[in-house]
């Protein structure tokens, strides 16, 4: 994996080009570990690498993204959705809100992407990983408080995570601003 892939970003046309790749590696993973591609939640995640990177960031996700009072929300609503057009046998993909990430020394992938999976098979795949079943690329997340599974591989600079429609609305915190 090369570290810091684009990092340090400092424009809208190099976050743009980041975000493509996030979503062609996350998309390779998914494959990798289910044999499929799934439906993605339209978050996507760049994670900064340096705190001037972060906040020259956080300035363009405020343009590029609905104001909130909420200064801990996570994921913002895209103004115009970000498309990334069909390529192979990827079908074309929206994402409506972004996340930028503070730098952090044990995150060196350069993003993520959600994915979503129905409520049954998610369980059944949950209870196979929990029951010591290897599926190739993927594990529980180790947070107790988010129930997802993550996509990845040493290999790779980015990380999917899958779960049902209910989580990816838990992620999202929802505006007062109309």
């Amino acid at each position: 994996m090369k570290f810091y892939r684009f990092s340090p970003v400092k424009d809208h046309a190099t976050l743009l080009e980041a975000i493509s790749h996030i979503h062609s590696e996350c998309f390779k993973l998914c494959k990798a570990s289910f044999g499929q591609y799934l439906p993605v939640a339209g978050n996507v995640g760049f994670f900064c690498h340096y705190d001037d990177e972060y906040e020259i960031l956080t300035e363009l996700r405020k343009e590029l993204t609905e104001a909130s009072d909420n200064e801990n929300q996570k994921y913002f609503r895209l103004h115009e959705p970000i498309v990334i057009p069909a390529s192979g046998d990827m079908a074309k993909t929206v994402y409506t809100h972004l996340y930028i990430r503070k730098p952090d020394i044990y995150r060196a992938q350069v993003g993520d992407i959600d994915f979503v999976m129905e409520p049954a098979l998610y369980a059944r795949h949950k209870k196979a990983l929990q029951d010591g079943q290897v599926i190739t690329g993927a594990r529980i997340f180790p947070r107790a408080d988010l129930d997802m599974i993550e996509l990845y591989n040493p290999d790779v600079d980015a990380l999917g995570y899958i779960s049902v429609d209910e989580m990816t609305e838990k992620v999202r915190i929802k505006t007062n601003f109309t």
